[in-house]
């Protein structure tokens, strides 16, 4: 048996999702592509998916993370969703440019998608051409990757091949395909255009399955379904939090990009900011800044109550009493997100028990970075050496912001006395102007700048002799920096 026939083997697929929920995807295959090239390959990702990655790191492998092998026991698919999109209705938007090879699961029994993205046309490409450029691929890979380190929920990258053909965008660019792992591809839209049909049946089989891949708990309780709506709330509320805390702004957080599972997907229009500003946007098509970094919260609150719509036939069949019970979860969620939020801010501030000053105290900080238009990263991280001569220095003796710094002492003396530092303040993010430098590289077929960063970004709280210049913002911001979505 030569390699390529032995590779088709050795992923052992489940296939729930074809199985169980008919009629909402469409089988399809991916493009077959001319010279797949691996551009990275993640070994520890494929380790905990029990991948042997001597197998798959190799040109066979670039085979397969293409598209042009296809695994034995694969039921390849694009699943369909609908979603609002900018507060705009889509009734079927779908996987546009990704295939779902199908489930694995893990040793410890956790069940993983496995995704091909920019893989070609599908039923739901609507016009495009479903292929996707090196840029968009590594950005996804790098950032994806980096949000791993930094503790965050998100879904993973495994491998990132080049296609050796081009898509054409603005300019003629060369391709790639993206090969993603998800704990599922459920969304918020996938609900709403189950929901669409008014077939109570059809949510049902849907929240059913959510609840057993997802959230088998609530199975125990009263309401299941209206526990259920609870529980992807408190996880995107927790979600949403810890964006916040490092900086992080989606840039498209439509109904078809939140996760049912509570994980951070899509990352075409993201960065993180360098200098702060609550108003920060950086994706080229926000143009309402409606998805800025400050509305973030609102947004993931106005997304769950387009989730509780759907499941209003599920959670009672008095329909009045369906609304109450889904507007008190939706109408809690402002609480739920800001004890996450705060929780985050304490540790990043080095407070490690409650008072109610803490959250006066947390927002004082960001105003002063606000008007001080300092760095959001790197002005922790200064707080972190507990040194007052150095934060005098950072804020420019400013005297606002040094009564903040004596409030935040007299405050850290109420402070728990323990021995173990709990560092939560990364010292490497992806910075914008990092992640651009190693794509334009890549485009020149140098790929050491771009595995350089991955590697630096594995460790973000670690510091890394030699590699100062990930740490620091650029020395010039690029007020009109905009990231795009790719398609």
């Amino acid at each position: 048996m030569d390699n390529i026939e032995y590779i088709r083997t050795c992923i052992k697929f489940d296939n729930t999702y074809f199985r169980e929920l008919v009629g909402f995807y469409s089988p399809v295959d991916a493009a077959k592509v001319p010279d797949p090239n691996l551009l990275c390959f993640n070994k520890n990702l494929s380790d905990r998916l029990n991948f042997n990655h001597r197998l798959f790191d190799s040109p066979e492998g670039a085979q397969l993370f293409s598209g042009n092998i296809k695994p034995d026991g694969a039921q390849s698919i694009s699943q369909v969703y609908a979603g609002h999109q900018f507060g705009g209705y889509s009734p079927q938007l779908g996987d546009g440019r990704a295939v779902l090879l199908g489930e694995v699961i893990a040793d410890n029994g956790e069940r993983f998608d496995i995704q091909l993205k920019g893989s070609g046309r599908t039923p739901y490409s609507r016009g495009g051409d479903g292929k996707a450029a090196i840029g968009p691929v590594l950005r996804e890979y790098i950032i994806s990757e980096a949000m791993h380190a930094l503790r965050i929920p998100t879904t993973r990258s495994l491998a990132a091949v080049s296609t050796g053909e081009r898509v054409y965008r603005e300019n003629s660019l060369p391709g790639a395909v993206l090969t993603r792992v998800a704990a599922s591809h459920l969304r918020v839209g996938t609900f709403q255009f189950v929901a669409s049909r008014g077939n109570r049946d059809e949510i049902k089989k849907l929240t059913d399955y959510a609840i057993n891949r997802h959230y088998k708990e609530v199975w125990r309780a009263d309401n299941p379904y209206l526990q259920f709506l609870k529980e992807v709330a408190d996880r995107q509320a927790s979600l949403i939090a810890k964006w916040m805390n490092v900086g992080f702004i989606h840039g498209v957080m439509n109904t078809d990009n939140m996760t049912i599972s509570g994980e951070t997907i899509d990352y075409g229009p993201c960065a993180f900011m360098d200098i702060y500003n609550s108003e920060r946007v950086y994706s080229s098509i926000d143009v309402s800044g409606r998805y800025a970094y400050q509305n973030q919260p609102f947004v993931a609150q106005w997304n769950i109550a387009r989730l509780a719509e759907t499941l209003l036939p599920l959670i009672d069949l008095d329909s009045e009493k369906s609304i109450i019970m889904a507007t008190g979860v939706v109408e809690n969620f402002t609480k739920i997100y800001e004890n996450y939020w705060l929780k985050g801010m304490r540790l990043k501030l080095g407070i490690n028990n409650e008072y109610a000053e803490d959250m006066d105290i947390s927002q004082e900080f960001l105003k002063i970075l606000e008007y001080k238009e300092l760095d959001f990263t790197k002005s922790f991280l200064v707080l972190d050496k507990q040194s007052f001569k150095a934060f005098c220095i950072w804020m420019d003796n400013d005297t606002g912001a040094i009564d903040w710094y004596e409030k935040l002492q007299k405050r850290k003396e109420k402070n728990i006395k323990v021995d173990l530092e709990n560092i939560v303040n990364p010292i490497y993010i992806p910075r914008n102007h990092i992640v651009e430098a190693a794509i334009s590289k890549a485009y020149q077929n140098d790929l050491a700048p771009s595995e350089k960063l991955i590697k630096v970004l594995k460790n973000p709280f670690d510091l890394s002799i030699g590699c100062e210049n990930y740490a620091n913002p650029p020395r010039q911001i690029d007020e009109s920096y905009k990231t795009f979505c790719g398609t």
